[in-house]
């Protein structure tokens, strides 16, 4: 058998790719890697996965893959699993001379670049967000610099990281999220949740976010503050908050010292199978944040839920510059306040569950990526 799949694509075009993880833990990040191999895997080429973090006990639904060989370096010790990874690429470099390396992290660019450049095989750097907005080590920085290209999610994204780290905005290519528009879909709001949550005759905002002290950027404080100022007008008003972290506790105690306590729902965790009833219990999706582009803005929209981010991140590109939802100051709770009574009371067209859910997915749905790509790869 495993000479047979030999046989059948060792011909073929072959590319590298290497990542911290994908399959060990959730994340937009994750999804995203995901969606970008799932769309390789149909052109006519062969990659290999190195992958430093990830053990091959883990799930891997991309396996097993005629054109995609997997190679698990996960270590009881950190810098163990990381010499062996280096091993076993440069050993891969040697034998196989591919086409192109793929860095799928800042961390693993260093190495990258430090095993490519003397054998004069090309590298791209996959950029996402935060981890290229600040300035970098002079390693890091000098391995974004000799890539042969950067990929990245948002114009956003690549102006930060140009500003931040000496980089020509003319070597950056796009590659945005996508999202599948045969899992997030419109559904009836399901009655056992509207009563779980207690919910019933509410007009529900959402916000699907990690919950952590250490990352409060996406919002949910804000839109709290801005709730007594939204219940004014809306008086059955309530936030449905997604996902769990160590930050709860003082956004609940926030909720409780507006007066807003019995209007914040938590959900907590919530497993992606079963964000997209989830999300049909909304009627916005509201998350005035500084993302690198926003998926979750995207899963909002393919449900045909009108959505609200910040005004300067890469939200910019899933919201087409306000085209497709409001767009407002990411700290400020009165403009959070106007733009979700505008959402709430509207007749905006982008509130038209079927209009906002037909042009996100002409942009961004899984056939969009899959494009890019092999425009990207030149097939």
């Amino acid at each position: 058998m495993t000479f047979q799949k030999f046989s059948m694509t060792a011909q073929l075009p072959s590319h590298v790719f290497v990542f911290l993880e994908i399959f060990s833990r959730e994340g937009g990040i994750q999804s995203y890697v995901k969606d970008i191999l799932n769309a390789y895997s149909a052109l006519p080429v062969r990659g290999d996965v190195f992958l430093l973090r990830d053990g091959a006990e883990v799930e891997n639904p991309l396996e097993p893959c005629p054109t995609l060989t997997f190679h698990y370096f996960k270590s009881a010790s950190a810098m163990l699993g990381r010499a062996k990874l280096a091993i076993a690429l440069l050993v891969h470099l040697l034998k196989h001379r591919p086409k192109r390396v793929f860095c799928g992290h800042i961390l693993l660019a260093p190495l990258v670049q430090t095993l490519c450049k003397p054998l004069g095989i090309p590298y791209t750097v996959l950029t996402y967000g935060k981890e290229v907005w600040e300035p970098l080590s002079p390693t890091k920085q000098a391995a974004l610099q000799n890539a042969e290209q950067i990929w990245t999610i948002s114009r956003y994204s690549r102006d930060r990281a140009c500003a931040s780290n000496h980089l020509d905005p003319h070597r950056f290519e796009f590659l945005f999220c996508a999202v599948d528009g045969t899992v997030f879909a419109p559904q009836t709001k399901s009655p056992q949740l509207i009563e779980t949550y207690g919910l019933s005759e509410s007009k529900v905002l959402m916000t699907v976010a990690r919950l952590w002290s250490g990352d409060p950027y996406k919002g949910v404080d804000v839109t709290i503050r801005a709730l007594p100022a939204i219940a004014q007008s809306v008086p059955n008003v309530k936030y449905l908050v997604i996902g769990r972290g160590d930050d709860q506790p003082r956004l609940a105690q926030l909720a409780e010292a507006l007066g807003v306590g019995d209007r914040v729902v938590f959900a907590g965790f919530v497993a992606t199978e079963d964000l997209p009833q989830h999300y049909c219990l909304a009627d916005a999706y509201v998350m005035p944040s500084q993302e690198g582009f926003g998926i979750v803005y995207l899963e909002a929209m393919a449900c045909g839920v009108p959505v609200l981010s910040g005004d300067a991140d890469g939200s910019a590109d899933p919201l087409q510059d306000g085209e497709l939802g409001w767009r407002v100051p990411h700290r400020d709770p009165a403009a959070v306040a106007v733009a979700c009574i505008e959402m709430l009371r509207s007749q905006d067209q982008r509130c038209e569950g079927a209009w906002l859910r037909q042009r996100c997915l002409k942009l961004f749905d899984k056939a969009a990526i899959a494009q890019t790509l092999r425009e990207l790869l030149n097939y």
